[in-house]
């Protein structure tokens, strides 16, 4: 079942008299795990009404996906093997394989793996940042060390001198 999410904004205007009501329905995009159900359960039923194989444009229509996702979906099911896409002249023919794989599916939203290496990628830079910035303070430290020797060796020299 896709879940939504109803909004309703009420405003007044210049009339007493008057009130506007706004009423919004927004769409909650599903997790993998439950637009895979989704999938197959939409292959069955247009297998059941057409007798023929489903074709992506068919079950994306029933479920109101856009083609793209439809598409994307699709193959990471049949890469798992829970469906077979038969290629034709004209589309794509979608066929059940192996629905109890449907379960292997982890159930709510599973951080990707681009999002792994993103905050991989930005833990590593933090580090390197912090070494860098000890680095500036330990070449700054030696700077202010070697003038202080510096001046210390003229004023020494200074005091011979005088």
């Amino acid at each position: 079942m896709r879940s939504s999410r109803l909004s309703v904004f009420c405003t007044t205007t210049d009339d007493p008299n008057h009130l506007e009501l706004k009423v919004k329905l927004e769409k909650k995009d599903p997790d993998f795990y439950t637009g895979a159900h989704l999938i197959v359960a939409a292959i069955r039923i247009v297998e059941h009404q057409n007798a023929s194989p489903a074709s992506i444009e068919e079950v994306c229509r029933i479920l109101s996906f856009s083609l793209e996702q439809g598409h994307y979906l699709c193959r990471k099911l049949a890469d798992m093997e829970i469906i077979g896409m038969v290629e034709g002249a004209f589309d794509i023919k979608l066929y059940i394989k192996e629905h109890l794989k449907l379960e292997e599916i982890p159930k709510g939203v599973v951080e990707s793996k681009l999002e792994k290496e993103l905050q991989k990628f930005q833990s590593a830079r933090k580090q390197i940042d912090q070494k860098i910035e000890s680095i500036k303070s330990e070449q700054a430290k030696k700077k202010q060390d070697l003038f202080a020797e510096i001046e210390q060796k003229l004023k020494d020299k200074f005091k011979k001198e005088v």
